[in-house]
């Protein structure tokens, strides 16, 4: 038996494992009851079990009187973004995201297209636990309807940002390497560089749902499209997970910079023209901080999920914030990890500087971060909390999720995963012996 992870990312499981019809019934229903929506915006990634459980979720929906908005292949942000454009009482994205082929999920978006908050996701599995549901008379039965303009839409949205150069980037005439991972982002993500002007290169941009690499876009998984990127002579190389709303950069030498480079260097471009906070998670680079102080500007941080950053930039009113495994949340579009976002502002900044992203990664601080992830095993994670406390006595200390411990420049972020049954351990430093031996201290005690 797999588990099926509960988070405020949604749930998430193996299908016909931990999640069946039972659980995607009872999970559904919890959600109409907390938003109370009279109508639902619906959309999917490439997975093949994701049109059977997009039907019958809508099913679910239309059986409990409300309506449903179906967009079909769609990105998270773009969902996230049509649940605004509807003026729908909510959203559900049926992706399992960066997890393997064999897993599917629920993600559960209120009516300004953000994730439910935490309060809201605890009592929608209560709700969804005591499964003590009414259902209205046949007469009250929801509609279901279907819109096509979403991807333009979204692209649209990009293109009209004060922050983006669209003509600098046209002049520019890049040539763009795509690596999709062939999930929702195979079709809207060229479109929308098509529209900017760029030359594509497309790879692994077939929305079969059928991953030819590690659905995550680390370099780990990242060395076809940096052969393609040297092969075809491309400026930059792009890479997405499957619901696209990650992206991970390749140079034009070929060589994977790392996910976290994505947020710093959209960052920069946004300061530049926007003055206001940032805002990051626990687990993401100080490169930020570090950009963020050149321009003058506070970086705060939140605990780790797209929800919690987007409640810690609305509080703070940032212009600007995301997470550092290539998700990018610029509010002036919507609050939501976005890869089409990361993009056109990695692109803006090229075009304005006429850089490349090697550019950037060699004119700016650099740290080791070393993530690693661990089997949960039989120790209780307050144990293990409690245990790596021990070891950095002194260090600054974030409870909020997890364990985060800081020492001048250097940190090391413990947590259970949202999203998988794991502990993750992430640590950064000036020196990758000093970063790695972070880990291994964590490691010992696992």
């Amino acid at each position: 038996m797999s588990v099926l992870m509960r988070s405020v990312s949604g749930i998430r499981g193996i299908v016909g494992d931990t999640l069946t019809v039972d659980v995607l019934v009872r999970h559904t229903r919890a959600f109409l009851e907390v938003t109370q929506a009279k109508s639902i915006v619906l959309g999917r990634d490439s997975r093949p079990t994701g049109e059977a459980i997009c039907e019958l979720v809508a099913g679910v929906c239309r059986m409990a009187g409300v309506s449903v908005v179906d967009i079909g292949l769609a990105t998270t942000p773009t969902v996230e973004i049509m649940v605004e454009l509807s003026k729908a009482g909510g959203g559900i994205i049926i992706t399992a995201s960066h997890n393997p082929i064999e897993w599917n999920a629920l993600k559960f978006l209120n009516a300004k297209g953000m994730f439910l908050g935490p309060k809201d996701v605890q009592l929608l599995f209560a709700l969804a636990d005591q499964n003590e549901f009414s259902w209205p008379r046949w007469e009250s039965m929801g509609l279901k309807t279907s819109r096509t303009d979403s991807d333009q839409a979204h692209i649209d949205g990009v293109l009209g940002l004060a922050v983006v150069d669209v003509a600098a980037i046209r002049a520019a005439k890049f040539k763009v390497a795509l690596d999709a991972v062939n999930g929702a982002g195979s079709m809207i993500v060229p479109d929308l560089l098509r529209q900017l002007g760029c030359e594509v290169v497309e790879l692994y941009c077939e929305p079969n749902g059928r991953f030819p690499r590690g659905a995550e876009p680390t370099p780990e998984n990242l060395a076809d499209l940096g052969n393609v990127v040297r092969e075809h002579g491309c400026t930059v190389g792009f890479a997405l997970d499957p619901d696209a709303d990650r992206c991970a950069l390749v140079d034009s030498l070929g060589r994977s910079v790392g996910e976290e480079y994505t947020l710093a260097v959209a960052t920069d471009t946004v300061l530049d023209r926007l003055q206001g906070p940032v805002c990051i998670n626990l687990s993401t680079s100080r490169m930020n901080e570090d950009v963020a102080v050149r321009h003058g500007q506070q970086c705060f941080r939140s605990a780790v999920g797209e929800i919690n950053v987007s409640l810690e930039m609305i509080a703070r009113n940032c212009v600007m914030g995301g997470e550092g495994n290539g998700g990018t949340i610029l509010p002036s579009l919507h609050y939501g990890r976005d890869s089409l976002v990361a993009v056109a502002l990695v692109l803006d900044w090229m075009a304005r500087k006429g850089k490349r992203v090697e550019d950037w990664v060699a004119g700016n601080p650099s740290y080791a971060m070393p993530k690693k992830k661990f089997n949960l095993g039989a120790k209780p994670v307050a144990q293990v909390l409690a245990d790596v406390k021990a070891l950095f006595e002194g260090w600054t200390e974030d409870s909020r999720d997890g364990l985060w411990l800081g020492k001048s420049k250097s940190w090391i972020h413990v947590r259970a995963s949202n999203t998988e049954p794991v502990i993750r351990v992430i640590a950064e430093a000036p020196d990758a012996a000093e970063a790695e031996a972070l880990c291994h201290r964590v490691e010992a005690v696992l």
